[in-house]
């Protein structure tokens, strides 16, 4: 009897610790299109073993809405063409 309750401690455990890490995958929907000079900051998360593909969270600026965080789908070409234009912008120390 010991043993199965313990079983099934470890089996509520482990579930509750899957669905806490599961909070981390952010990138549930994609992001729209988005203009490089409203870029404020550029972040690329490592793939998770809970999540499909890397994320990639840009911090936009506009004057009408703010400071707004997006996902963006790393496969768009205009998301690569984005990671080549920040990369070069950065090394130039903007």
């Amino acid at each position: 009897m010991k043993l199965l309750t313990a079983a099934l401690l470890l089996l509520f455990i482990a579930m509750c610790l899957a669905s806490a890490e599961g909070v981390k995958c952010k990138c549930s929907r994609k992001g729209p299109k988005i203009r490089f000079s409203n870029v404020r900051k550029l972040e690329i998360k490592p793939r998770y073993p809970f999540c499909v593909e890397e994320m990639i969270i840009v911090t936009l600026w506009t004057k009408v809405r703010g400071e707004q965080q997006h996902c963006l789908n790393p496969k768009r070409q205009n998301t690569v063409r984005l990671l080549k234009w920040y990369r070069v912008w950065k090394e130039k120390g903007r």
